[in-house]
């Protein structure tokens, strides 16, 4: 039985397999991370199995988070590690061991947005990071902030790219009209009335995609006036991939946030090989290199961003040319395999740390966490009752941090890999942006 738990803050969607295998999704993260890691795989259908009446008490006061939490503190003796997706399962973990000065297992928490205020308060008022060994984070600002103000370990706050599946992504994977049409996607911080001035009168063909998998937040299109080049539409991941291909480039406009904000959608334009004109926010500064990989602007900047807009819309050939290396970056360093391994590397040296020292609260399991490295037969349970099984890694991990100029060369024609999954219910699974 493998030894270390991921969570995974939604559903395995019960069609997976069958939706990689016909070409209509891109692998998610989850998928490749339990690979590399040999993992068990928890989502909120097999948590609430696990739960327990504690568990169901849990999850109508503070939610899933608090639900995935405390399954993972519950079967703690069963596991190595504990990689947990995000801080809003990974603090509530902590808690728990906090309150009860219990954590036989090492703890790997994803951080996307530890800044806020309340998220601050708690870590500081319980010390909570003597539950976590190592945090990984998708921005340097974010990165700094928990080096600098939250004090934890420099060495285990590890900067990663976020991540894209580059063989679903791809700009041959189908055929691109060739008209003038750029757009914009996804929901999380858009500034999209700004975009929309900024394109007002324009002779161009602009579509927003204003839908996400993952964010909650407003469709800032509504209650504004939509410029008559202007349309709103919201479409699955094969009619957006259709979309980056039929798109000139592609615009985030973002609203000024310390995260990483549009991570998603500027991943998967820039495997598709689409130049992408950015807002330069505090969190969003680490996926593009300005007039090589894609071209920054000043948030809210109306003036700017039109000017971005109508320069790039007539010099085709520099788009094409940042677009094309904008490729080769995600490829190298953001590719889904490579995240994977380069994450599960990572969580090993966490794990044996943990070992070594005996646990930092409480009685260390004694057993090194297992990781599948690249070229082996890698295979991942899903729970505790069904496994995924996926093709072998072709990259080795790269370091943990890396910038645009350190990248691995990838195979871009690469199949989706086979997958069989367990039980889930048809809940969308979450996105970063």
């Amino acid at each position: 039985m493998s030894r270390v738990l991921l969570t995974m803050s939604g559903t395995v969607p019960p069609d997976l397999r069958d939706r990689i295998a016909d070409g209509t999704r891109p692998r998610p993260d989850y998928v490749e991370m339990a690979r590399a890691m040999d993992a068990d795989l928890l989502d909120v259908p097999e948590a609430r199995r696990r739960a327990g009446r504690v568990g169901r008490l849990l999850e109508r006061l503070g939610g899933a988070p608090a639900l995935l939490a405390w399954v993972c503190f519950r079967e703690r003796h069963r596991y190595d590690a504990v990689f947990t997706d995000g801080e809003q399962v990974g603090l509530p973990l902590a808690v728990l061991c906090r309150v009860t000065r219990r954590r036989p297992f090492a703890h790997v928490m994803i951080v996307h947005i530890l800044s806020a205020p309340k998220k601050v308060k708690l870590y500081r008022l319980l010390r909570l990071g003597r539950y976590i060994d190592t945090m990984f984070v998708y921005s340097t600002w974010q990165q700094r902030f928990v080096r600098t103000e939250l004090g934890f370990p420099h060495d285990r706050v590890v900067f990663t790219p976020f991540t894209v599946d580059t063989s679903f992504f791809r700009p041959d994977a189908v055929p691109s009209t060739g008209e003038a049409m750029i757009c914009s996607a996804g929901l999380e911080l858009r500034d999209y009335p700004t975009f929309m001035e900024a394109v007002r009168g324009l002779d161009v063909r602009v579509v927003i995609a204003a839908a996400s998998h993952f964010s909650k937040r407003a469709d800032t299109t509504q209650g504004v006036d939509i410029p008559p080049n202007v349309e709103v539409v919201s479409l699955d991941y094969a009619r957006l991939r259709q979309l980056y291909a039929d798109a000139r480039f592609v615009v985030m406009p973002l609203f000024d946030t310390e995260f990483q904000a549009g991570i998603t959608t500027i991943l998967e334009a820039m495997a598709m090989g689409r130049t992408v004109i950015c807002s330069r926010t505090k969190g969003q500064t680490d996926a593009i290199v300005d007039g090589e990989t894609g071209i920054y602007v000043t948030p809210g900047d109306v003036a700017g961003l039109r000017a971005a807009i109508v320069e790039l819309l007539a010099d085709r050939d520099r788009a094409e040319a940042i677009g094309a290396q904008a490729r080769r970056y995600v490829t190298g360093a953001a590719d889904v395999e490579v995240y994977a391994d380069r994450l599960a590397a990572v969580a090993a040296d966490a794990a044996e740390r943990y070992r070594v020292g005996g646990g930092s609260a409480g009685t260390s399991s004694g057993a090194r966490l297992r990781i599948r490295r690249a070229g082996t037969p890698p295979t991942m349970v899903c729970g505790a009752t069904s496994r995924v099984t996926t093709a072998p890694a072709h990259t080795t991990a790269p370091a943990p941090t890396v910038t645009p100029g350190n990248t691995t060369t990838r195979d871009a024609s690469q199949a989706p890999s086979p997958i069989r999954t367990g039980a889930g219910s048809s809940a969308p699974d979450r996105r970063s942006g």
